[in-house]
């Protein structure tokens, strides 16, 4: 019997459905042919070639413990190209946009809006992609004197919003399978949908009541803080050694530019001098003023001459890295470092997900699944999540990076080895645990610039404490695990809907509301008022569709009466469908049509033929991940993929 499989038009996922019906109907068809002594047969004696197969059986799974054994190193190694891509990558958005940062900063008066304040934090931090470096700018700010405590508190609370676009970019390279895709896009926006909720209840609670600011600073006062030494960062310990090599920063430059020191603006960021010396010269001036006791004076005949020491800066020792004497633009840098470090990002994870994919199979999966979401018994099952926030909280102090912790969170959601509900609590713990960092940080800082850089951070620390009393300790109110979970179903329907998402959350919707707020706080309510409003009645009727239609009248029991496009994606999904569209000639999926015994899989119909529909279950399992086991996942279903439309999709 001849077996045809169209290998060309298979997914991943459903390539391995069908071959595991295909080996399970061939195994359960043996024929007397097979059995090479029809006597061994009859007398139900065990086949020589059988008991070979036996005896061999111990050396494959051998080499299959070496292979896992070796598989551990390449991850460690894979995960460590993963980090520094993200240091680098890092670095590529400071030279593209540090200076751009450095000038939103530098109009105090719009800082001293809350909402111009908060879109500030966000742009700023996206794109410098590092909140440390928006927080110490912040922290100059406050400590020379050209902003309060109060006006940098929403600057801050868009610095975290800014900070967790990083792990919605990693989520993006998973996008080649669709299950995955939706685990892992959910687990990367839950730290945004807590982020956003958090700052609509908490941000105008701080401007009606200075409550942040006023613990902070209670809490500074209370304390006889010293400036101390830094803390060790264990992980810009094990990278910098790779990532100086490629690229050093002059970060200096971009907080000159925030405080309005022009003498640096057509300074590069890319760091050319390491190490400089200071050298002290005295020199005689001739002076029309009489000799002081305080000065090195003497006199000349008619002339009056003073010795002044005057201090002299050179530098001594070159950086050593790929671009210090490029003679290149910081922009030019910047682009090449963005497509390089991207380009080994998507590769590194690519990588880390096949790995992960091989090594969490059977029993090893199912262990590692148990261990990490099952909670504890009755009647101690709630703390299970205080666990997991404490586990997220520990790792963060230790890398100190919550973007590198989550980001590396993000392929394990995907695969299905992390859920949802777990990955809650950890990146809420991650939070706690960057602002640990931030405040061991503050409390490294001269002794100038030490109360505004300790009340910034324990602004920080305030604000996420306070984030997660609203919206974890409550079953009902987790509700950035339900926005999340849409947010995923979405965009595995319409895979162009992250990009989407990317675009509109970090940079037009912090764009417009910032240009908005120039106008001043008429424009705010003018605008916002009714936006506001007309959001409310959407939320407030989609809720009484889905639980009581029967108090709605029947008009407003759908959206059908509205055009397509106001309640539904599909409009714009055929728009973007016919503009990136790749279609496929049907004659590619009739290869096997002349073999009436072939097994023909392709992405229009699934199927398998009446006799081989016994070995179905097999076919379901799924990558033999227990992780993943979700039959509906594999179920046959009739979708037909062109470009990036799925004819199965659903309205809004």
């Amino acid at each position: 019997m001849c077996i045809c499989v169209t290998w060309s038009m298979l997914c991943p996922r459903q390539t391995l459905a069908a071959l595991d019906v295909v080996n399970s109907y061939c195994e359960q068809n043996v024929t007397g042919a097979d059995c090479p002594s029809s006597k061994h047969c009859e007398a139900g004696e065990t086949s020589p070639i059988k008991l070979n197969k036996e005896s061999s059986e111990d050396r494959p799974g051998e080499m299959s413990l070496l292979m896992n054994i070796l598989k551990i190193p390449l991850l460690l190694l894979l995960l460590y190209g993963f980090v520094c891509s993200l240091d680098v990558l890092s670095s590529a958005f400071q030279l593209a946009g540090g200076k751009v940062a450095g000038d939103i900063f530098q109009d105090n008066v719009i800082l001293s809006n809350p909402v111009a304040g908060l879109m500030v934090g966000i742009l700023v931090t996206v794109l410098v992609q590092s909140s440390s470096t928006s927080t110490s700018i912040v922290v100059s700010l406050v400590s020379s004197g050209l902003l309060e405590v109060k006006s940098a508190v929403p600057i801050i609370m868009g610095s975290n919003i800014g900070t967790s676009v990083t792990n919605t970019i990693v989520a993006l390279m998973q996008a080649g399978e669709r299950n995955e895709f939706k685990r892992a896009f959910a687990g990367a926006t839950i730290h945004d949908c807590f982020n956003w909720l958090s700052v609509l209840v908490m941000l105008p609670v701080e401007v009606a009541s200075g409550v942040l600011s006023h613990l902070a600073r209670v809490t500074v006062n209370n304390f006889q803080l010293h400036s101390g030494e830094e803390a060790p960062e264990l992980l810009k310990t094990l990278t910098e050694p790779l990532t100086k090599l490629i690229i050093q920063l002059d970060k200096s430059i971009i907080t000159g530019i925030a405080l309005g020191d022009e003498s640096i603006r057509n300074h590069s960021l890319v760091k050319v001098w390491c190490r400089s010396s200071l050298f002290v010269s005295s020199v005689n001036l001739t002076v029309s003023q009489n000799c002081s006791g305080e000065l090195h004076c003497g006199k000349d005949n008619d002339l009056t001459w003073i010795t002044q020491n005057f201090t002299t800066q050179i530098n001594t020792d070159k950086c050593r890295h790929l671009f210090v004497e490029s003679g290149l633009s910081d922009l030019t840098v910047g682009l090449i470092l963005l497509a390089g470090s991207l380009m080994v990002l998507c590769t590194c994870l690519l990588l880390i997900v096949k790995v992960l994919h091989s090594l969490l199979q059977g029993q090893v999966a199912k262990v590692i699944e148990r261990v990490i979401n099952t909670d504890f018994p009755y009647p101690l099952g709630w703390l299970s999540g205080y666990l997991a926030m404490l586990m997220g909280a520990g790792m963060t102090f230790i890398i100190q990076s919550s973007s590198v912790f989550t980001s590396a969170m993000t392929p394990l959601i995907g695969i299905g080895v992390i859920s949802l509900n777990r990955a809650y609590p950890l990146t809420l713990g991650s939070n706690i645990g960057t602002t640990t960092t931030a405040i061991l940080a503050a409390l490294a800082s001269p002794r100038e610039k030490l109360p505004a850089a300790c009340q910034i951070a324990l602004c920080h620390f305030y604000f996420n404490i306070f984030g997660i009393l609203l919206w974890y300790p409550v079953p009902f109110t987790r509700l950035p695990i339900r926005m999340a979970s849409a947010l995923g179903e979405r965009t595995a329907k319409y895979r162009w809907f992250a990009v989407l998402y990317l675009l509109v959350c970090f940079l037009l919707l912090p764009f417009l509301v910032f240009g908005i707020s120039l106008a001043g706080w008429q424009a705010m309510i003018g605008v916002g008022a009714p936006f506001a409003a007309v959001t409310a009645f959407i939320l407030l009727i989609n809720l009484m569709q889905s639980h009581s239609p029967a108090h709605l009248p029947k008009t407003l029991r759908n959206w059908d009466f509205l055009p397509q496009w106001m309640h539904s994606l599909k409009p714009l999904d055929k728009l973007i469908t016919r503009a990136t569209a790749v279609c496929c000639s049907p004659a590619r999926f009739n290869a096997g049509a002349s073999d009436p015994d072939a097994v023909v899989v392709t992405p229009e119909v699934f199927n398998v033929k009446p006799e081989l529909s016994v070995f179905k279950g097999k076919a379901e399992q799924g990558y033999d991940n227990p992780a993943l086991s979700i039959p509906e996942e594999i179920e046959p279903r009739v979708f037909k993929l062109r470009g990036l439309e799925r004819c199965n999709s659903t309205p809004l």
